[in-house]
Parts: C-alpha cells; sequence; structure tokens
C-alpha cells in the first residue's frame, strides 16, 4: 500500500458482515437500558429498599462476569461467529423466561431471568468486540470499534422509550393522589396484590416481544457466511495467554480502568430516576432525563471517533475524564436543575470510554485477544458491584433519598462521589497510556 492510499475502516468485502455484527451492538445496548430504569419499577411494584432493588443491577452485570472467560473458550474452541449464535440464543432464552417469571410473581426468578439473559450479553460483548477489531486492519481498530459502539446508545435509547412508553408509564403501582401522595402504599394488601399481578405482567411484555427479536436476529446470522481472521481467531492455550496478557500493566491496568468506569456509567444511568424525583419529578417524566443523557452520550460517541483520528486515544480519554469529575461535582452541589442538568452533561463524557479503554487495551494482543476481551467483558461486573454500593449509602438514613445530609450534600447527591472516583481512575489510566505506553508508537 502506497502512503497516499488510506487504509479502510471497514473493507468492502465484510460489509454485511459488520453491519449485522453491529446491529448487536444496538440489541444489547436496548437490554441494557430497558433494565436500567426497571430498578425503579420493580422497588415500586415489590416494594423494595434501594439496596434490594439494586440487585437487578447485580443479577444484571454479574452475569457478565460469570460467562465472559466461558464465552471465550468457547470462542477458542470454536469459532466468532459460534459465539455470537449461542449468545444469542441465551439472551432469547432469558428474555422468555419473564413470562414464568411474572406468572410466579418472584422476585427471584426475575432476577435469575435477568441473569441467564447476561450469559448471552456475556457471549455477545466477549464475542462481538474483538470480532470488530479482527474486520481490518489494526491501526483502524479502535476507529472501527468507536463506530460499531455509535449503536449502542441507539439501542439505548429504544430500550429507554420502551420502558417509559410501555412500563413506568403504565404502572397502576405509581399512581398518585392530586397532592402526591402514593395510592399504592396506602392500599389493602389483596387489592395490591391486584395490581402487582398486573403491572408485573406489563413489565414482562417487552422482555418476551425482545426474546422473539433476538431470535430472529440469530436465524439470520446462522445462514450469512461471517468471515473468519485466521491469526486472531487461532487456537490458543488458555493459561499461556493468561500469562502474557497479565505481564502487561497496559492490559492490566484497562481491565481495572473499564471496571471503574462500567460502574460509574451504570451509577448515573440507573439512579438519574431517584435524583429527578428529589426534584420533583415523576417516574414516567424521569425518563426524559435518561433520554437526554443518552443523546448527549451518541452525540459524544460521534464526536469522540472523529477526536481519535487527530488526538492520541490515551490523551483524549484523560480529557474526557476530567470533563466527567468536573460534571458530577455539579452535579454533586449544584442547586435544583442545574444539579440533574450537570449529571446529564456527565454522559458527553463517558461517551467514549468503554470502546477506547477496550480498544487500547487490546492493542497489539493478536491470537489473545478473545481471552483479553473476556477479562475485559468481566470487568463490567464493576456495573453490578458499585450500584449496590451506591443503594446502600442511598439507605443510610432511610428509604428515602434526602434523609440525612454528607459533607454538604444530600445522600442522593452525596452517593455520585463514587462515580467521581471511578471516573479518576480512567482519567489516571488515560494519563498513563499516553505518557508511557503509547511513547514510543
Amino acid at each position: 500500500m502506497t502512503k497516499n492510499q488510506k487504509t479502510p475502516v471497514v473493507a468492502k468485502s465484510v460489509i454485511v458482515p459488520f453491519i449485522l455484527i453491529t446491529s448487536l451492538f444496538a440489541l444489547w445496548g436496548l437490554a441494557n437500558d430497558m433494565t436500567n430504569p426497571m430498578v425503579r419499577g420493580f422497588q415500586k411494584v415489590l416494594e423494595l429498599t434501594n439496596t434490594q432493588a439494586s440487585l437487578v443491577q447485580l443479577a444484571f452485570y454479574g452475569g457478565y462476569f460469570t460467562m465472559a472467560i466461558p464465552a471465550a473458550l468457547f470462542v477458542n474452541r470454536f469459532s466468532y461467529k459460534k459465539g455470537v449464535l449461542l449468545g444469542l440464543a441465551l439472551y432469547a432464552a432469558g428474555a422468555l423466561l419473564f413470562y414464568p417469571a411474572a406468572a410466579k410473581e418472584s422476585y427471584g426468578f426475575f432476577l435469575a431471568a435477568l441473569y441467564i439473559l447476561t450469559f448471552g450479553l456475556a457471549f455477545l460483548e466477549t464475542t462481538s468486540n474483538p470480532y470488530i477489531l479482527s474486520m481490518g486492519a489494526e491501526e483502524t481498530a479502535t476507529q472501527r470499534l468507536n463506530f460499531a459502539q455509535m449503536f449502542n446508545p441507539m439501542g439505548s435509547i429504544l430500550g429507554l422509550l420502551i420502558a417509559q412508553n410501555f412500563v413506568l408509564g403504565a404502572l397502576q403501582s405509581d399512581d398518585t393522589t392530586a397532592d402526591g401522595t402514593p395510592i399504592y402504599d396506602t392500599l389493602p394488601e389483596a387489592a395490591k396484590s391486584v395490581i402487582r399481578t398486573a403491572d408485573l405482567e406489563i413489565i414482562r411484555n417487552p422482555y418476551v416481544i425482545l426474546g422473539l427479536v433476538v431470535l430472529f436476529f440469530f436465524a439470520m446470522i446462522s445462514i450469512i457466511k461471517m468471515p473468519q481472521n485466521k491469526h486472531q481467531e487461532a487456537k490458543v492455550k488458555f493459561s499461556d495467554s493468561v500469562k502474557r496478557l497479565w505481564k502487561q500493566p497496559k492490559f492490566t491496568f484497562g481491565v481495572v480502568a473499564q471496571a471503574f468506569y462500567v460502574g460509574c456509567q451504570i451509577m448515573c444511568w440507573t439512579y438519574v430516576y431517584q435524583y429527578a424525583e428529589t426534584l420533583g419529578i415523576d417516574a414516567k417524566s424521569a425518563v426524559w432525563y435518561g433520554l437526554a443523557g443518552y443523546i448527549v452520550f451518541l452525540i459524544g460517541r460521534t464526536v469522540g471517533t472523529a477526536l481519535l483520528t487527530k488526538i492520541d486515544s490515551g490523551k483524549l480519554l484523560m480529557y474526557f475524564g476530567i470533563g466527567g469529575m468536573l460534571t458530577l461535582i455539579g452535579a454533586i452541589y449544584l442547586p435544583g436543575m442545574l444539579g440533574i442538568y450537570s449529571l446529564i452533561a456527565t454522559s458527553l463524557f463517558m461517551s467514549i470510554m468503554f470502546p477506547t479503554i477496550y480498544g487500547i487495551a487490546l492493542e497489539g494482543q493478536g491470537e489473545d485477544a478473545k481471552f483479553g476481551a473476556a477479562f475485559l467483558v468481566m470487568a463490567i461486573v464493576g456495573g453490578a458491584l458499585l450500584p449496590y454500593l451506591q443503594g446502600y449509602i442511598l439507605d443510610w438514613g432511610g428509604v428515602g433519598y434526602e434523609d440525612i445530609t454528607v459533607l454538604g450534600a444530600s445522600e442522593m447527591r452525596f452517593s455520585f462521589v463514587l462515580s467521581l472516583l471511578c471516573l479518576l481512575v480512567v482519567v489516571l489510566y488515560g494519563r498513563a497510556v499516553y505518557r508511557k505506553y503509547h511513547r514510543h508508537l
């Protein structure tokens, strides 16, 4: 290739497989962000504490941690395509299990269904991210992954709209009197039981429909010829690969940074609804603030993907991390609506973090990429553990969100100190990348 020839981000020969795999990014974004508002839905319907309700996220993101390594081992033995297909099968199974879970009216059953659903998402993310990286030249891999990841917030927006229009807005357990008093809390148990049954069926339906959509994608991908990258899909001994990976600080620090980033993202996107409630915003209207965050996120990823062609990825990651820390300080201390606007603005700076950390950590890994991808997907467990810790902070003064004040902020606002610390880790990783790991490139 001459100097004047530009390496394509996606070659024409793989454009159809690239589109199909990229569509999966939207598909798991839909599941992720249809689930975030459900924390509030389950809390209302089943009368849970903040800590109990946060078990939704523990089950959802815990599935990633459990299944990432098995997914990588499966892909190592078979292929990326078979990994994608098994992921879609597990995704559909978990979604369809919402039907018997609603019939049993069991919170534990719902959590188990989410856990299995995320087994499928773990397979998809462990497989699809390195698969996208492998569909072309290594010098354009991070750009290619950022482009594919742009479709993730599109799925997130759709998931949020489904949650708003077909779930949260329809829950009878969220109805209030004219003066804002929750009606559900004042009803006798028999009346609550009728509403509980109806509301759990409302929560069930989008997941069952989603399961059927996932089966359609399973059929499509199963009949399409998919490319193979013989170098990255070569069989590798797991123990040797892990030893090579964990000897590299750029990779190990990347896994740590990814865990903290995902924790930050899920906390900001899950608890924006409770934050809105402290400002007198009802659950259905609060979804618009969540939606604004996703739109800002999509804008940030579009701009960030363009900036990556001009700015070192580590340096851009550091700049975005600093911006996110500033907006989180605003979310904690700015008064009234300025606080929630600042929280929403944090999504702009989080936008490039997942794919950029992912791409940096897997740079030059070759055949070890599939196992490296597994550890980076396992890092998503940060989205399970940190929201649980935030829920614990919110319960310090009671089930309310403004029971006590900590360092001059309500417990709701103070709880975002966790997100602030998470982005500090990302900033330090970005700084290390451009000062140490990219210095000789």
